[in-house]
């Protein structure tokens, strides 16, 4: 309640900021635009995994929440869930608060799901070897990731850009796919061939020929951000 934001400041904090921030201003860059005319949507995906709506050039929603366990299934954080079911499985256990957070943050997500691994690298090349449970955790990541985009763009009124970052999103051409799978209805399409090219360091655009929405893999720059940001301050 607000009693509790009052005396703890508890809020949805978010996380990567820096990334969202800086792979944000080189998308406008690269498209030639003024960042406060975009509406963009930018993907983080590693074994921590976030999804901002930058509307204007400032952050509007993110994800992750009061810490970074909430948002999408990653690489052992659950991610978004009924409070309840970790409540019902805490009393079945016997497990302490403590111990529940531990259990979400450190057991839970791709490798609670697949029972293989937090790696998508692993992840990807069992799904590839017919492993069930490691398919059924990158498609629950890619809903995810699906639905969060889907919701941004309602929130925004409208998309101009889907930015894709970081280690599972900069280098999984699968769950890229997947994620921007069936969305033409959102104006947004890419080039499959695209999608495979090899990450070079460089921007690259892999949206599709129909596509009204830009899509773009960016390597981030968490560090340039924070070197910038200092030097505003001396």
């Amino acid at each position: 309640d607000y009693a509790h934001y009052e005396k703890y400041k508890i809020r949805r904090y978010g996380a990567h900021g820096t990334s969202h921030k800086f792979v944000s201003q080189e998308a406008a860059k690269y498209l030639g635009k003024n960042i406060e005319d975009l509406k963009i949507v930018t993907c983080h995906l590693g074994n921590g995994s976030s999804i901002t709506a930058v509307k204007g050039g400032k952050c509007i929603d993110t994800s992750m929440g009061f810490t970074p366990l909430a948002g999408v299934p990653m690489g052992t954080r659950s991610g978004d869930i009924d409070y309840a079911a970790a409540e019902y499985i805490a009393r079945k256990e016997g497990m302490n608060v403590s111990e529940m957070l531990t259990y979400l943050n450190k057991k839970c997500g791709m490798l609670g799901v697949s029972g293989v691994s937090s790696d998508f690298r692993d992840l990807t090349a069992e799904a590839e070897k017919g492993n069930k449970r490691a398919q059924l955790a990158l498609d629950m990541f890619s809903y995810a990731c699906k639905k969060y985009v889907g919701a941004y763009a309602a929130a925004m009124n409208g998309l101009d850009c889907v930015v894709f970052t970081a280690g599972v999103g900069e280098n999984t051409p699968v769950v890229r796919s997947a994620i921007c799978k069936d969305m033409e209805y959102l104006g947004l399409e890419i080039d499959e061939e695209k999608n495979l090219s090899k990450n070079d360091g460089s921007i690259r655009d892999i949206t599709g020929k129909n596509s009204k929405v830009r899509v773009l893999i960016i390597p981030t720059n968490e560090e340039l951000v924070i070197a910038r940001e200092t030097l505003a301050l001396v």
